[in-house]
């Protein structure tokens, strides 16, 4: 970095690699200025400390998320579609463990920015289920409810909170047909 114009995109550019290669933990000022080849103290002009720093990758996190489910639903409806945004919000992890950790370490609540970026994700999903039929509320409930399943999935999926012998894919489709058998008995409700 000696000699060119450092920028907040490049901060968290870097810390974005650094977490997303090294872990959550490498996580820090002092490591993110050294990657760059400043001193610390040149970072605090694009980011306002740590914690900015991680509302910053947990906004990102939350930006990939929303475009991969955009991307894995194009095209698809009702089961295919959240059998597709399941396994687009595990790609997710897989590709970016770091940024997506990083979505649960800094509070949404009062941030419009990260609240929106919340919202836009259960929009996303609430979008694919079109198929369905429900109406807006019952398509906001059953976006959360999805949102919980494949966060939860994926949080224990990356912590290592499988434990059992049984092929943590398996499980997945299991999760996928209980999802998908509920949103249907959910529509068939109204019937």
């Amino acid at each position: 970095m000696r000699g060119q114009t450092l920028d907040t995109v490049q901060v968290v550019d870097c810390a974005a690699q650094l977490v997303d290669t090294e872990g959550f933990e490498a996580l820090t000022l002092t490591r993110v200025a050294a990657e760059l080849g400043v001193c610390q103290p040149a970072l605090y002009r694009h980011v306002d400390g740590y914690q900015a720093l991680v509302r910053a990758l947990g906004l990102r996190g939350r930006e990939i998320i929303a475009g991969r489910l955009v991307d894995a639903a194009v095209g698809l409806a009702g089961d295919d579609a959240v059998r597709a945004m399941g396994a687009a919000w595990r790609g997710v992890v897989r590709d970016h463990p770091g940024q997506y950790t990083a979505t649960d370490r800094y509070p949404c609540a009062g941030d419009p920015e990260l609240e929106a970026a919340v919202e836009r994700v259960v929009q996303v999903l609430a979008q694919a289920l079109a198929a369905y039929g429900l109406n807006d509320e019952e398509k906001v409930h059953v976006a959360r409810s999805l949102r919980s399943a494949f966060h939860g999935f994926a949080h224990l999926e990356s912590g290592d909170g499988h434990p059992h012998s049984l092929d943590p894919e398996d499980t997945f489709e299991h999760l996928l047909d209980l999802l998908c058998a509920g949103i249907h008995a959910l529509c068939s409700t109204r019937v």
